[in-house]
């Protein structure tokens, strides 16, 4: 018995013509890769289709059209194999035995009329209302913000236009790599996508000359992370908000809009409710021990870029491929090490900064994955030997060496635990542009370990939980009494705990100059572009990766 492969041709919205001529990698970033990104515009655009978006009136078949004076139907779903597309018109006006339809705009015409892609994504209807056996010579153009109704026909040269486009953007969807981004374009600071194709700055690194690098996303984000760390605690849902219900009786509720992600400490419960909303959502639920260390992660159907994991799949199984990408990891984290240790360092430390020094140019001259785990861990080791010298003498904490599982001492306590909230927060990066946090680079396979969120943790590490910890027991903000030992193992109390996490995303949120890109941005923001820059390295459209360092 044989069988058959059956399965339709995928169609594209109409709508994604008008994206193709806006932008072919838009176009390519929103088709092909499944990205979206909500923006002032798409939201303005969304409110302005309401009313065309809720199907009303018919549309008889094109051999009864004849036979009604009038027609006006809403919302009105078309498709074409031979064309490859599909459409859901706004409005389709007939009269005479012919129909028009009519495609709603939030905008205005521009000075010489519509634009390109307005008209040929109109044309495309037209078309549409053609193979389905529609007399259809002319349709219309509403624009919202003016209230005009612009007229367009249908003419040779258009229709021959847009069949054309249509080919190109079928041949552009055939391929995994988007193309490059517009350079300097007036377009890119308007696109909903401008976060996620990061325009500039992949301009940049791929050697493109450029003045300047814009900033085209806000500095900070404005949604935050919410952590539930009280024993006994449960989650809830109420409307269109999270409801926190403490063991006390109190509670406290959180818009879901307001929300980038939900950690869970210990003994914590949620509900059904909330855990399809916020999959809904696509806000990941991250559940920790007591102790930090991520256990589970719940999210929703939100893997769409399926051809980028399939290029991380078949890049990790490639160490030739790994071992750069391994090495500018490595290099970027020793780096950040030494300007920790160079700034804050309270005795002699010129030796163990010509250490540091050294393994990191040995680091790049590496030829395999085991000889560079070996230089990243005699780094680590030359760093955590002085990590003591940073330490005030007023502080009242000792130091002696890095000890994980369990933390012997509160120094390591404290770390310990901010090291877990990076590496949360890499997890949700990497599910954030698409990639799978658990194959990593270089941290390979391992049952329950996130490897791809540890290899972009190691460049943030004396950034960002090693200050934070620096700071926080320099200036006794934590002390002795802020912690619990058990047998050989010391941990945070809870109360402590929230203070770590407080100071923790304060330090997320300072907003610094970039070193290679110029502008200001916040940490968090950082590590969301380390993550993007990443999956471009991965699929091949940027030479190579570059580790975010400071000098």
């Amino acid at each position: 018995m044989t069988s058959t492969d059956t399965a339709e041709p995928r169609l594209v919205p109409a709508r994604m013509l008008n994206e193709f001529v806006y932008c072919p990698r838009l176009f390519h970033l929103e088709w092909v890769q499944g990205e979206f990104a909500h923006s002032e515009d798409t939201l303005k655009g969304a409110l302005v289709h309401r009313r065309v978006d809720e199907e009303s009136g018919s549309l008889p078949p094109p051999d009864e059209l004849a036979l009604e004076d009038r027609i006006a139907a809403r919302s009105v779903l078309l498709s074409s194999p031979d064309l490859g597309m599909i459409a859901r018109l706004d409005l389709l006006e007939g009269a005479n035995g012919t129909v028009r339809p009519v495609d709603y705009k939030k905008g205005a015409p521009g000075p010489q009329g519509p634009w390109e892609p307005e008209l040929v994504q109109l044309c495309a209807q037209g078309l549409l209302l053609r193979e389905n056996g529609y007399r259809c010579e002319e349709g219309v153009l509403y624009f919202a913000a003016t209230k005009q109704r612009v007229p367009v026909a249908f003419d040779e040269g258009l229709v021959a236009r847009t069949r054309q486009l249509l080919t190109e953007l079928r041949e552009l969807g055939a391929q995994t790599v988007p193309p490059p981004p517009l350079v300097d374009s007036p377009k890119c600071p308007r696109c909903s996508l401008v976060g996620i194709c990061l325009p500039d700055e992949v301009n940049l690194l791929r050697g493109m000359p450029l003045g300047e690098v814009r900033r085209l996303v806000p500095g900070r984000d404005d949604i935050g992370l919410v952590y539930v760390v009280e024993q006994g605690a449960s989650v809830g849902k109420a409307g269109e908000r999270l409801v926190v219900h403490r063991h006390d009786g109190t509670t406290e509720q959180i818009r879901l809009l307001d929300v980038a992600s939900l950690s869970l400490y210990g003994n914590v419960s949620i509900s059904a409710q909330a855990i399809r909303a916020l999959t809904e959502h696509e806000i990941p639920i991250l559940h920790h021990t007591y102790g930090g260390w991520l256990v589970a992660l719940t999210t929703g159907v939100a893997f769409r870029n399926v051809e980028l994991r399939s290029h991380q799949y078949r890049f990790a199984a490639d160490p030739a491929a790994c071992l750069p990408l391994a090495q500018a990891l490595v290099v970027g984290k020793i780096k950040n090490q030494r300007t920790l240790l160079r700034r804050n360092h309270r005795g002699e430390s010129h030796g163990v900064l010509r250490e540091l020094s050294r393994l990191g140019t040995l680091a790049q001259q590496v030829t395999s994955i085991d000889q560079l785990l070996g230089i990243e861990g005699l780094a680590a080791k030359a760093y955590f030997s002085h990590f003591a010298g940073m330490l005030t003498e007023s502080s009242g904490f000792d130091f002696r060496a890095r000890v994980r599982r369990p933390p012997t001492d509160p120094v390591n306590a404290v770390l310990s635990f901010l090291y877990s909230l990076l590496t949360r927060d890499a997890v949700v990066a990497l599910l954030g542009v698409g990639l799978d946090p658990y194959r990593g680079v270089l941290h390979q396979l391992h049952y329950g370990r996130p490897s791809f969120a540890l290899d972009l943790a190691e460049e943030f590490r004396a950034l960002l939980p090693d200050s934070v910890a620096l700071t926080l027991l320099n200036n006794r903000i934590l002390g002795p009494g802020d912690f619990l030992r058990r047998g050989l193992a010391v941990a945070l109390k809870d109360q402590a705990r929230r203070t770590v996490i407080g100071a923790y995303e304060e330090r997320m949120d300072t907003v610094i100059r970039h070193p290679l890109f110029g502008y200001s941005v916040s940490y968090r923001r950082i590590l969301g572009v380390q993550a993007r820059l990443l999956a471009r390295t991965i699929s091949g459209e940027l030479p190579c990766y570059r580790a975010f360092t400071t000098r």
